[in-house]
């Protein structure tokens, strides 16, 4: 497997206070390399009914989107601005729009070979299976097919039946041939012969020069949209985030995967890897230091995490005051014994 290499800093896009990824490669390289996992909200093209999987873009949390950028690994852009900036401003210049197209046009056409080849092959295969199955019933019955005819006719009667089916056939191929050219007339194009699984020459010249491709939908502008970090003086601001930033942020520099925990009742869902091969450790739940709280949310919440084989993780960033301010976060999980 080819190992995906993306350029840091990379861009994050803001759309209406959510920070979204569309690139697949982006994708995969957060999560690989800054255990950054995110939600995918996207519909899938084969099945856009379903909701059991869904696909790109990746919506990050705030706290992930901020946290990317504090590392410097990633940069916000205002993706509706961009747009409009590119595409409705003039911002592209024509021989940058005509590259795009080709480019696109040029995975049309790949896109079309593959799936011409494959469909060649699937038929091949299907052409062998029947072959192999016509090999294994043949001659099956010895008993002549005469056996199972009616009474016998009679010669003239035969010829005249056969005449019949010659005349009423001449006239259908006739009536088919007028049909065709007046309303279904074949293509002016010659059928493409197929040879060895693969096109023939000059159906890929024809490819080639008439542009028979397929549609190809993009899933991100950039490109043709440059993606190039702001000055620093035009960078936008970071994302707004929750108090329990620094219990997220201290977390996830030990290591862990985090993901939103709504479903178990707390805030983030701790994994001490990947959510794919982990079952998560710790329910997280973060709060100012000086917070006050329900002593029953620490009860509910350690039986809660006992209850589905999890710990229930508090904590909060603990600030000291003198010559240097200084800052860490300390955190304490509860479990119910006894259980």
């Amino acid at each position: 497997m080819a190992e995906i290499t993306v350029s840091e800093p990379f861009p994050i896009f803001q759309v209406a206070h959510r920070y979204l990824l569309y690139d697949v490669n982006t994708v995969t390289y957060a999560r690989r390399t800054h255990n950054i996992t995110g939600v995918l909200i996207g519909g899938l093209p084969q099945a856009p009914q379903q909701n059991v999987f869904s696909g790109i873009p990746l919506e990050l949390m705030p706290e992930e989107a901020r946290l990317l950028v504090e590392k410097g690994v990633s940069y916000i852009v205002d993706d509706v601005a961009a747009h409009r900036k590119n595409f409705l401003a003039h911002g592209l210049s024509a021989e940058e729009k005509k590259a795009f197209m080709r480019s696109m046009q040029r995975q049309g056409v790949d896109a079309a070979k593959a799936q011409q080849k494959k469909a060649v092959e699937k038929k091949k295969d299907a052409l062998k299976k029947a072959e192999k199955k016509g090999a294994s019933t043949e001659n099956w019955n010895d008993v002549p097919d005469d056996m199972f005819a009616g009474p016998r006719k009679s010669k003239a009667a035969r010829a005249a039946e056969k005449k019949a089916k010659e005349t009423a056939q001449t006239d259908g191929q006739k009536d088919g041939a007028a049909e065709d050219e007046t309303l279904f007339g074949a293509p002016a194009n010659p059928v493409t012969e197929w040879s060895a699984g693969e096109l023939d020459p000059a159906a890929q010249q024809l490819h080639e020069e008439l542009g028979e491709s397929l549609k190809i939908t993009p899933t991100t502008s950039y490109p043709p949209i440059r993606s190039e970090p702001p000055p620093p003086g035009e960078a936008l601001p970071l994302p707004e985030v929750p108090s329990s930033y620094p219990v997220f942020k201290h977390m996830h520099e030990n290591g862990y995967f985090l993901a939103p925990g709504l479903r178990f009742g707390c805030q983030y869902m701790a994994y001490p890897g990947d959510p794919l091969r982990f079952h998560s450790h710790f329910l997280c739940n973060g709060m100012d230091w000086d917070e006050e709280f329900d002593l029953l949310r620490l009860v509910g919440g350690g039986r809660l995490g006992t209850g589905v084989k999890k710990g229930y993780l508090i904590g909060g960033e603990e600030k000291k005051e003198g010559a240097y301010q200084e800052s860490h976060v300390r955190a304490f999980c509860i479990e119910w014994g006894g259980m």
